[in-house]
């Protein structure tokens, strides 16, 4: 028998704060996490692009001077994330084999990683620190967070580009449904807001260079969009069944109704421009939730600001969708946050949960001259979603043609 699976806690530290509740207010609020950097390595390295969505409280404010030691900072995000929605779920009392934890990245620990082989190259081998491997393994972040809570239900981390954290989604969701957990902890981050990832992206032309005006520079679907800003956080979602959800007396953001992953096979940067399999991922999630597609309410789209990315993701959406695209309205969050690669798809699946439990769908910034061949109706400012029962999509798609599909229905 299907379980209904609802979502009881969301935390999250971002470019627009250092909470799910501050980073929300300032969504709303229309603002930009897309700072000029001013680190030393800047100029060093002359690196093409001088800005990103870095996160707005640093993680040294928030954990104690160890956890930052011995953590790489997609951990150290993971972990504030994942004590924040811990918290919000009510701190909830089960037993530690029936806890599990469905995290995500898509690069890891490339700060710890690239520093100690500068440290290996400079100082030599006895400088390297013994906890460089632990540090640098791309499932370090989720098992801070197991460790933290004592998860013994199991610890999975997906990696899986910019689609990573969506597909942890719908892994905890499938872990649910088959019994192994009463609750997972789901979610992702990323850190690597350094010169070598922006160095690579630059080069293969995926970056904004707006270096003069980066609060603009993420426009999705704008005629002038000329890339995406490269984020970093954590967002994490509570998510348990609806049943021990009420046992416990536990506050329900929304409901979780499935999720869908495939892959295009089409190229490892570029999506298939057709959107075919993307299609078929939003088709089955609707389906497997036993909703029609014109139930859909809501959608957080995928939306990186890049020429070629927002017309495939338009392609898909009106493969799926048709005429009824039309009146459906759309919300494309990374033109606040910038794109936190494996952690955007969690940190975009908590907007789209706050999108059905306050009805209100966030804004778009920076649309100035949407581009005709994107015909969408783009929310621009804070809009008010429909009485009744609503269903949003949250889509994510990322390099290797991977592409994750969740829904939500409100409660």
């Amino acid at each position: 028998m299907t379980k209904k699976i609802v979502i009881t806690g969301i935390g999250a530290t971002t470019p627009l704060g250092g909470t799910a509740v501050d980073t929300w207010t300032a969504l709303l609020a229309g603002e930009s996490g897309a700072t000029t950097l001013e680190q030393a390595w800047v100029a060093e390295t002359a690196i093409p692009v001088t800005f990103a969505a870095q996160a707005r409280v640093k993680t040294a404010d928030v954990l104690q001077r160890f956890e930052v030691k011995r953590l790489d900072p997609s951990s150290q995000f993971a972990l504030i994330a994942g004590r924040e929605a811990w918290a919000d779920a009510g701190a909830p009392e089960v037993e530690p084999e029936r806890l599990a934890v469905d995290w995500a990245t898509g690069i890891g620990g490339v700060w710890t990683l690239l520093d100690a082989w500068d440290t290996l190259r400079e100082r030599g081998p006895r400088r390297v620190l013994p906890m460089t491997v632990p540090m640098l393994m791309p499932n370090g972040p989720g098992a801070a967070i197991g460790m933290d809570l004592h998860a013994r239900a199991g610890i999975t981390t997906v990696v899986s580009a910019c689609a990573s954290s969506t597909e942890a989604l719908v892994n905890a969701y499938n872990r649910l449904q088959a019994g192994l957990a009463d609750i997972v902890i789901a979610g992702g981050s990323e850190a690597a807001i350094h010169p070598l990832p922006i160095a690579s992206f630059a080069a293969m032309h995926a970056l904004s260079t707006r270096n003069d005006d980066p609060a603009t520079a993420s426009r999705p679907y704008d005629v002038t969009r000329d890339g995406f800003v490269l984020g970093e956080g954590a967002a994490a979602l509570v998510i348990e069944t609806e049943e021990h959800a009420k046992a416990r007396g536990a506050h329900i953001y929304a409901e979780l109704v499935g999720g869908v992953v495939n892959s295009d096979a089409y190229h490892v940067t570029a999506p298939d421009p057709e959107g075919t399999a993307a299609a078929r991922a939003m088709v089955s999630t609707v389906q497997n939730a036993g909703a029609s597609l014109a139930d859909v309410s809501h959608i957080n789209a995928h939306a990186t600001s890049t020429p070629v990315g927002d017309i495939a993701e338009y392609n898909a959406l009106k493969r799926v969708f048709g005429d009824l695209l039309d009146g459906i309205p759309v919300s494309a969050t990374k033109a606040s946050t910038g794109h936190l690669l494996g952690g955007a798809g969690a940190l975009e699946a908590f907007f789209t949960v706050k999108a059905l439990a306050e009805r209100t769908a966030p804004p778009t910034i920076n649309l100035t001259s949407q581009d005709p061949e994107i015909p969408l109706d783009v929310v621009t400012t804070p809009r008010a979603l429909p009485a009744g029962e609503l269903l949003a999509l949250s889509n994510s798609f990322g390099f290797g043609g991977h592409n994750a599909v969740v829904a939500f229905r409100s409660v």
